[in-house]
């Protein structure tokens, strides 16, 4: 018999599984949920003494109760922070546990307390700053409104909000802020992760992320690894308790998809040939930016090409040297207009401040270069790079001629816990005028970034933005080096077309 111990995770308690339980005890499961000291049934006591080592020793104390009584194969699930007191507990009982389930939650590794998973960065800041309206050795539990500051909130009903919200408990400090310790013995431990797409990434982002090189993912490659999706937010357990049982009995049986480590099926899918068969071109390198100049003395339009992220430090190639943004920049050269290429710093989400002074000095010193007319310029940003067309959009100047974007990420997703309002596309488009937007919509999109994209056109068409849309409705996030089929080519010309025909108009703010 399978024996499922479920770990709540902050604020909350066993309550919030009660649905699911009954749901996989019907299936002929044994659930025991764990009452976590100072939360849930368990909130009375000082919370002085409550830390993650008390919680971990909580799971301890179920796991032994069930290998006592004879036991089973114990799966361990750890929900949100629950995941941290998961991890010790295994680490510790290695042998008694068949596997562990990552449900919306974290990779914890030795040494780093659960307040590094916090979604929320202001909230970070302000805990390991001492604050956060905490009252003595607690953090207060969210208002109603304030449950989207952990997670999204997708899914749930208003009963299911209301509910959440009367039984919260305050969160021991002392859980979040101590350092979760770990030998290694957990490491052999069979591992399911459960994605939540309506609050962070699915399957399809993650691989991507791999074959990117993320190291913090590497270790997510391998038949160890198994990974499941649900549509829903942050508390599948109460928004999709029946699909979230039927998941858990699949992954306590070794199902789910395994990630491929890059390279396995040749190269990853972002250094596999541009779909266009683009003659070669000189470029010119300077700092962090490749020029690449049409035939001609000029001076020429010019386009910047800004690529997506986070991309890891140590990637390489770094993306100017990217198939997908050569092939880009050598197409527009051979007709007609300047092309720039650069490498800018956005390593992980909290870098988009960063990357957009790298973007804007890049634009400037293409602007200066006496080969490019600085009057006419179009910025092109892919994917993760999304985020960084809303200054632009909220201020255009006057020499910016066309904006576009491919396949791209329009608002942050709830799990990056961005709180400043600066690198949102969705609502910055409202103040975006006349400004010409391109934009290049996969067809096959993975629903987390899709969602923005209808989100901004939304906004744009509220405002009244001049946008053009170029479908590739067989086109997966990324097509150019995915897709060599007829559609995919035919979307690239009609965006290289839309957007040099823009450059050759009058400015919009003069229009």
């Amino acid at each position: 018999m399978t024996v499922f111990i479920l770990v709540a995770g902050a604020f909350t308690g066993p309550y919030v599984w009660r649905d699911t339980a009954a749901h996989l005890a019907a299936g002929g499961a044994e659930v025991r949920t764990v009452a976590l000291t100072g939360l849930g049934e368990r909130a009375n006591g000082p919370a002085e003494a409550v830390d993650l080592e008390t919680h971990v020793a909580d799971v301890l104390a179920v796991i032994d109760q069930v290998v006592a009584q004879g036991g089973g194969d114990i799966v361990l699930v750890g929900h949100d922070y629950g995941i941290h007191p998961v991890l010790g507990a295994a680490d510790r009982r290695a042998a008694a546990v068949a596997r562990i389930v990552h449900l919306d939650s974290g990779m914890p590794r030795d040494g780093v307390p659960a307040l590094a998973a916090v979604p929320d960065q202001r909230l970070r800041e302000e805990l390991a700053e001492g604050g956060g309206g905490r009252t003595g050795a607690e953090l207060p539990p969210p208002a109603r409104d304030g449950w989207a500051r952990w997670g999204s909130t997708a899914g749930l009903s208003e009963a299911a909000l209301d509910g959440l919200t009367a039984l919260a408990a305050p969160q021991p400090l002392g859980t979040l802020l101590q350092p979760l310790r770990l030998t290694g013995a957990v490491a052999e431990v069979p591992v399911t992760g459960v994605l939540c797409t309506g609050n962070g990434p699915g399957i399809e982002l993650v691989q991507l992320m791999v074959d990117m090189g993320e190291p913090a993912l590497q270790a997510l490659v391998g038949p160890r690894v198994t990974l499941f999706e649900l549509p829903t937010g942050h508390w599948p357990m109460l928004s999709r308790p029946a699909e979230l049982a039927g998941v858990l009995a699949e992954a306590a049986a070794g199902g789910g998809h395994q990630l491929t480590a890059p390279g396995i099926d040749g190269p990853p899918p972002h250094l596999r040939p541009f779909l266009l068969d683009v003659p070669g071109r000189p470029r010119e390198r300077t700092g962090n930016t490749d020029l690449y100049l049409p035939e001609g003395p000029g001076p020429h339009p010019a386009v910047v090409f800004v690529h997506g992220g986070p991309v890891p430090v140590d990637a390489r190639p770094t993306p100017r040297d990217w198939p997908t943004l050569t092939g880009y920049a050598r197409y527009v050269a051979g007709r007609g207009a300047a092309s720039a290429v650069l490498d800018h710093r956005l390593h992980a989400v909290t870098d988009y401040g960063r990357a957009a002074e790298d973007v804007a000095d890049a634009v400037e010193r293409v602007r200066a270069d006496p080969r490019v007319d600085g009057d006419r310029v179009a910025l092109w940003f892919f994917s993760g790079g999304g985020p960084l067309t809303a200054d632009w959009l909220a201020a255009p100047p006057p020499w910016l001629r066309c904006l576009a974007l491919n396949y791209p990420v329009l608002a942050p997703l709830p799990s990056w816990g961005v709180t400043d309002g600066r690198f949102r596309p969705v609502r910055a488009v409202a103040r975006a005028g006349r400004l010409p937007i391109v934009l290049v919509r996969a067809g096959l999109e993975m629903p987390e970034i899709a969602a923005t994209v209808e989100e901004f056109l939304a906004a744009a068409a509220r405002g009244g933005a001049d946008v053009e849309v170029v479908d590739v409705p067989a086109g997966r996030h990324g097509f150019e080096t995915l897709d060599r089929t007829a559609g995919s080519r035919e979307a690239v010309h009609r965006a290289v077309t839309a957007v040099l025909e823009r450059l050759e108009r009058g400015s919009p703010t003069t229009r």
